[in-house]
Parts: structure tokens; sequence; C-alpha cells
């Protein structure tokens, strides 16, 4: 009886002498290329290189080694046909009955900073490995294939009952050992394609949209408990909430999810965009920012984002820009939070915030910046892509289009508010003004289907707070009353982008009315 045989050929190495070494023992023979056949060796493994298999040699610095019949016709024979077995017997091949592959390194090599040049990044693009990985999972009821070092224990295990023979590891684990090859390979394309056409073109959204994603992490609910949700990690490099270490507290719910990345976002915009305040503080709820600030200090950028909205801060997210000050932790103290993400944490800041049990504490270092690659939803039948980053304004050309003209500091807030109102669900109101050393959101109105309405909110919000301070709008006001609101609650500067067919209307109410007012020229719809 012809001894089973395994190809193994693998870029990551760990754990491949080990698998082989145990294959060898249960009486499998091994095939094998490069560097791998070279560690086995070295390993004291007996190894039959695949040049000997195909009887050609590699050529072209292992751009082709296992294209070759002898290694695809071994793999894809069928075992139950008796034409593939004969004709397999008459070309002298002979069966390969697992296929252990991992493939180069492609995403690993194209996020290097910086970049690796177009040419060594198209030496890893793998050919022969997915080759080879499909061949194996294309014919899984006769071959077992691997693709990662966590495979290698179940399969000795599932081998070793019985007593090394291939039929030792049942249909089903083939077929899942099959369906994570397909995936692995899938994603992997994927990623090709990507990085291909991000440097060869100069696309503002995907010419055509690919995702790929590690095994997802089965979350315990999605936004309600009757609906079952996981959480999918990019392909490649770990980044953003995939990164995030969770230092305390339950799993993180899909909820969680949204309102983190939400709570990324702003802070990341606001680090980016605002001058001489190092410390941002994101408060959001239901992915609505319900508190916002920037200062010099972090404690007073926690009070002030607080002191926005404290009753819809209830149960809310966090996002702080800064490592966590003993002192902000005690402020935070025994406020009820689901979730804080901050770039690290001070020892004791960290033992305060985990005195309360259920509270989800983050890392994330560092925090990176703002996104700036397309943001993809998808749709009834189909996806949308648009490309997204921070509000495109002109801040230094921009002219009042009142008589009153914005007072001193009035652009830096203005450019404070409107990165804040572009994070907010639309239509939208923000009211902000400036703290004794820094600037905050005093009233939000977030979601509505009438902008009076949500200019009403963020008055309702802002209260006293809104005498002599700035009101943004995310997109024109088409009447009037916005305007006539805004002086009943004593607003002193209105922004918005303008573009409205009653312009004149609203411009005339301004300065019917003594208030500052600014087009920006740029809407800042979020749906």
């Amino acid at each position: 009886m012809e001894h089973p045989r395994a190809l193994i050929s693998v870029w990551d190495k760990s754990k491949v002498s080990e698998f082989s070494r145990a294959l060898q023992n249960m009486g499998w023979e091994i095939i094998s290329t490069g560097g791998t056949a070279s560690k086995l060796r070295e390993s004291g493994i007996e190894v039959i290189d695949v040049s000997e298999v195909t009887e050609h040699p590699e050529i072209f610095d292992g751009r082709v080694k296992t294209l070759h019949p002898a290694v695809h016709g071994g793999i894809l024979a069928r075992r139950g046909s008796k034409e593939d077995v004969l004709k397999i017997s008459e070309l002298g091949y002979k069966t390969i009955d697992l296929v252990c592959v991992n493939l180069y390194p492609f995403q690993e090599t194209a996020s290097q900073e910086p970049p690796v040049s177009d040419e060594e990044i198209i030496e890893m693009i793998d050919i022969g490995g997915p080759t080879m990985v499909r061949s194996a999972a294309k014919n899984h009821i006769d071959v077992i294939v691997a693709t990662s070092p966590t495979q290698y224990d179940s399969i000795l295990e599932a081998l070793s009952n019985s007593d090394g023979l291939p039929e030792g590891v049942d249909l089903e684990m083939r077929r899942s050992l099959a369906l994570d090859a397909f995936r692995t390979t899938a994603a992997y394309d994927n990623s090709v394609s990507n990085e291909l056409e991000a440097r060869f073109y100069d696309y503002a959204v995907p010419g055509s949209l690919n995702f790929s994603s590690y095994a997802s992490k089965p979350l315990r609910y999605g936004e309600n408990p009757h609906q079952n949700a996981a959480f999918y990690s990019d392909f490649g490099t770990s980044h953003g909430l995939s990164a995030a270490i969770q230092h305390c507290g339950k799993p993180l719910s899909y909820n969680n999810y949204l309102d983190l990345d939400a709570a990324l976002r702003l802070s990341r915009a606001l680090s980016d965009s605002t001058d001489h305040h190092p410390h941002s503080c994101v408060i959001i709820k239901h992915t609505n920012p319900c508190g916002a600030s920037v200062d010099i200090s972090q404690q007073s950028a926690w009070e002030s984002a607080l002191e926005c909205d404290p009753e819809s801060a209830f149960g809310c997210v966090i996002a702080l820009n800064s490592v966590v000050q003993i002192k902000t932790a005690e402020k935070i103290g025994n406020h009820f939070f689901e979730c804080i993400i901050a770039p690290g944490y001070e020892p004791e800041a960290l033992d305060i915030l985990s005195r309360k049990t259920n509270r989800r504490i983050l890392s994330l270092s560092p925090m990176g910046e703002y996104r700036t690659e397309p943001a993809i939803r998808q749709v009834e039948g189909g996806w949308l892509a648009q490309s997204q980053g921070l509000p495109p304004i002109e801040w230094d050309s921009l002219e009042c289009v009142t008589n009153l003209k914005l007072s001193e500091g009035g652009i830096s807030l203005a450019k404070f508010g409107s990165i804040v109102i572009s994070e907010v669900q639309s239509n939208a109101i923000v009211i902000v003004r400036a703290t004794d050393n820094g600037m905050a959101t005093v009233g939000v109105g977030p979601g509505q289907t009438s902008r009076i309405e949500a200019v009403r909110i963020a008055a309702r919000r802002a209260g006293e707070r809104a005498q002599g301070a700035m009101l943004i709008s995310d997109a024109f006001f088409p009447f009037k009353d916005g305007v006539e609101k805004s002086k009943q609650i004593g607003i002193r500067s209105i922004v918005q982008p303008g573009g409205s067919i009653r312009d004149k209307e609203v411009i005339d109410a301004a300065n019917e009315y003594g208030i500052e007012m600014i087009f920006t020229g740029i809407r800042l719809f979020r749906h």
C-alpha cells in the first residue's frame, strides 16, 4: 500500500516542522519546496523536492515550481472516478492527499511604511499557492487542505484516530477546511485588487467593491435581542476598533461598535483640525454627539462636553484623545457610561474607572487620523460608496453676508462647530460657544425631519447658554423661521451653507435682528 502524501509549502513556518514530523511519524511522505523544504530538512525530516515529482526544475527565481500536471493532477484526481484513477496511473503521477499552504504576506507588505515599490508589491502576489489551495479545496472529498497553523492540531488529532490514514478526517471537517481555504484565497485576491487599484488609479470612489475580513466574532445580539450579529475585522493589519484593547467590562455589543465608531470619527476630526487645544472630549449617544469640546485641560474638556446635555449622556460612549489622567477619571466618577476609549490611561485612572462593573474600557494607541478611505454602506439590491474627509471649507476666505461681521475668535468657533455637526445625523443644528480655555457644544438638535424643529431641540438643550452663542446648521435655512427662533434664544452668530432660493429673506432677517451670518458654501448632511 502506498504511503499517503502531503505537499507542504508555507510562508508562515510556525509549527510546520512539528506538523510535518507528526505526519511523517504516521507514515506520510512529505513533498516540499524552497525555503520550507530547507527548514524541514534542518529539523531532521525527510523531504521529497517538488522538482522530483514534476521532473522539472524550479524556474524564474521560484515563480514557477508547482504549476505542473504532476502536482495538480495528484491533487485534483477524483479517487472515486475510474477514468481519473486510470489516467493518473497512465501518466505515472501519484495522488496527493494533503495540501498545506499559506500565502505570501501581500497585505502585510502593502501596509508597510514607507510604502514598498510597485515592483516589490507585485512580487508578493502569490500564484502557485492560491492555485494549490483552490485545487485542494475543490477536491476536498479526497484531499485535506490546511491554510493556517491554527488548523494543524485538529487535523493531526483526526488522523491519529485512524492510524494516520487520510480518511480519518471526516467529510464535515474537510468541508470546513475547504470553506476556510476559499475564504483565504478570496480575501487574498480582494487585497491584491484593492491595493493595485489604489496604486494604479486615482479614483475618488472604488471602481469596484471587494470586501474581505477575518473570521467573525459573534456578538450577543444585534441592535435588539431578537437580531443575530457579529463583528468582522478587516483582513490584514489590525487597525481601528479591531486593534483596540479592552481592559474590562462585558464584551462589546453591536450598538457599542456603532457608537465607538462615531466617537472615533469625531475625536479624530477634532484632533486633526483644532489649534491650541490639545485635549478633546466627545460624548456619543445612539451615534450622535450629545456633547463635544476642546480645551487646554482634559478635565475641563470632559466637564464642558458633559454639561451640553447630561440627561442624554446617561449610558453614553466617551472618547478622549489623550491619555486619561487621574483627575479626569475622578471627575467622570460615578457617571453611568457604556464605553470609554482613549490612547491610554494612567494606572490609577484605569483603576478608578474600573471600579464600576460592566464599564467597557478600551485603549487604542495611536487613536489614528481621520479616515479618508471611501465610506461604504449596503442598500437593497446594491451598495453605496462615497468619499469622506473633513469639511472642505475655505475658512480663510469666508465673509459675512450680513451687515455685522464675525467677532474675534468667530472663525475658530465656526470651524469647531462645523466639524461637530458633520458627525450629527441630519437635519442637524448645533449651538456652540467659547469656554474659559476652549470651545464646546451647548445644544445639539439631531436627526429631525424639520430644520426648525432641530433648532428648537438645540435651543431647549442650550437654555440660557444660547445667549451670545453661535448656531451651526448642516444645510441652508429654507425659511427665515430658523433665524427668528435664533433671535428669541439670544444667538449672536449663524453659520450655514447658504444656497436657498430664500437666502435674501434669511439674510434680511439676520440683519433686522442684529445677527452675524456667514455662508460656508458646503452642505454637511449625514444620513
